[in-house]
């Protein structure tokens, strides 16, 4: 009976032990364990995290740079012969007028009469090209698009052969005015009168209105040009917010009217802007036109700033100029 008693006190005691908890010194010593641990863990982790935060930023910030001047570098190899042009110092407005596609036109019939030429001792309304021309959506001949036959100029000091005289009454108002290089196209394929004959194989007639252009292309070239496009580049001077962001912006405007004096700020027409980069830090944009006898180059440089973390990237595209 002893037994069997002392038996079942120590079966209690251990049931007891078994469901009483924790002590709060126990749990206290646990705390203080984690804390340091945690501790331990947090300054051994605050150079990696701190590091991998960094170079995120600065992937995102040299993605947004990068984007951006590729976007200008592209249109900038579409640009029409002559036709780049860069002013101011803050904000930075380059310009150029934006070719969808081109080729050449017939200077010679084909012998027995064929093919309408481009003739430059009088006025003309359409011509055949060498080649027939693209039907790629974005590249296709349209209505209301500028033929533009040897750009010479940009500069709003001289209006021959300057493309940017289009559709100004002062200097292409007149169908024969023969300082005027360009026309508005009114359509592709048989037209009227001269026009209306047939169309040789494999080749383009284009109809525009009248023009009788001033000077011939040395390769017998034409281009046609979709519209001016502009970029504005404003650092504001370098100027941080407090959170240590550039001010600045890159924009892209199109759509508006061509104007011999390049617009800085306002734009004829009904213009359309799309922002490419913000946070600016710095911008430069030249323009050397005759780094050799035909190519040009534009040297571009854009930083940005975000958080007090800047990047910079600088580049170069060569710009033909051959008309």
């Amino acid at each position: 009976m002893c037994l069997k008693a002392t038996s079942s006190v120590t079966s209690a005691r251990h049931r007891l032990l078994r469901v009483r908890g924790v002590t709060l010194v126990e749990l206290v010593v646990t705390l203080l364990v984690l804390a340091v641990i945690a501790v331990v863990a947090a300054v051994a982790l605050r150079d990696p995290i701190r590091g991998y935060v960094d170079s995120t930023r600065r992937a995102q910030l040299t993605d947004v740079a990068d984007t951006a001047l590729r976007r200008v570098a592209r249109d900038i190899r579409l640009a029409l012969p002559n036709s780049v042009r860069v002013t101011g110092g803050g904000p930075i407005y380059l310009e150029l007028l934006l070719t969808k596609t081109g080729g050449r036109y017939r200077s010679q019939d084909n012998g027995a009469s064929g093919g309408i030429i481009l003739d430059f001792t009088k006025t003309n309304t359409c011509f055949d090209t060498l080649g027939s021309m693209s039907a790629i959506s974005g590249q296709a001949v349209a209505a209301n698009d500028i033929l533009v036959v040897n750009n010479l100029f940009s500069a709003s000091t001289v209006t021959t052969s300057n493309a940017y005289t289009y559709g100004q009454a002062a200097y292409c108002g007149s169908t024969n005015v023969q300082t005027c290089n360009t026309t508005a196209i009114s359509s592709t394929g048989a037209g009227s009168g001269t026009c209306a004959a047939a169309i040789l194989g494999n080749e383009t007639r284009i109809n525009f209105a009248t023009r009788q252009f001033p000077f011939s292309s040395p390769g017998n070239r034409f281009q046609v040009v979709s519209g001016p496009v502009t970029y504005v580049c404003s650092d504001n001077g370098g100027a941080l917010d407090a959170s240590g962001n550039g001010t600045g912006t890159l924009t892209r405007v199109s759509g508006y009217t061509i104007q011999l004096t390049q617009p800085t700020g306002t734009y004829a027409g009904s213009p359309t802007t799309a922002l490419l980069a913000q946070n600016v830090s710095s911008c430069a944009i030249t323009y050397t036109p005759a780094l050799t006898q035909d190519i040009g180059l534009v040297s571009m440089r854009l930083a940005i700033t975000r958080g007090n973390e800047a990047v910079n990237l600088y580049h170069e595209v060569h710009v033909s100029n051959i008309p």
